[in-house]
């Protein structure tokens, strides 16, 4: 598997992923999603807003622009819906920059500053790559609050996203 080729399975697995998760969270009984929880963030919702604000800010160094956030999350969220509405805009944003990129391009260091201070470089595709660990660990703390509910997470694995959904990159 080639790096363009990896780094385009990736974008479509986290958008897959992506789906699972707020799909699952959307299904749960009335007021559970927005529930203070034991756990880093505040709840459901608060932890998925921290996978976007993230997504956001390595979008904006893709870009080479500024993203305007003083920090890894906001303390106000937006419902729901309309979280999962501008996750999946950026989520289609990413799968359609990786369609976009070469190889050459994915090897391209950026250089950023991070958010709590200091510079940073990385490849694109170490970008991309960052982006996917990090919903992914995250999601991982989606999984425990629905364990705290209690209800049974979907699984977002990604060998199972290669079986259900078969990404054809050709």
């Amino acid at each position: 598997m080639t790096i363009l080729r990896t780094v385009r399975t990736l974008a479509r697995y986290n958008a897959w992923a992506d789906r699972l998760i707020f799909d699952a969270v959307a299904k749960l009984p009335d007021g559970e999603a927005t529930k203070p929880r034991r756990s880093l963030f505040k709840n459901f919702v608060h932890t998925l807003n921290h996978n976007y604000i993230i997504d956001l800010i390595f979008q904006a160094h893709l870009e080479g622009r500024d993203h305007g956030f003083t920090a890894r999350n906001t303390e106000e969220y937006p419902p729901l819906h309309e979280l999962w509405q501008a996750q999946e805009a950026v989520d289609n944003w990413y799968i359609a920059w990786s369609d976009r990129m070469t190889d050459a391009e994915l090897d391209e260091k950026v250089a950023f500053a991070f958010v709590g201070g200091g510079q940073g470089a990385m490849t694109r595709a170490e970008m991309l790559l960052h982006v996917v660990n990090h919903t992914t660990y995250h999601r991982g703390f989606v999984a425990d609050l629905f364990y705290q509910v209690p209800a049974k997470p979907p699984i977002t694995d990604l060998p199972v996203f290669l079986r259900d959904a078969s990404p054809d990159l050709d």
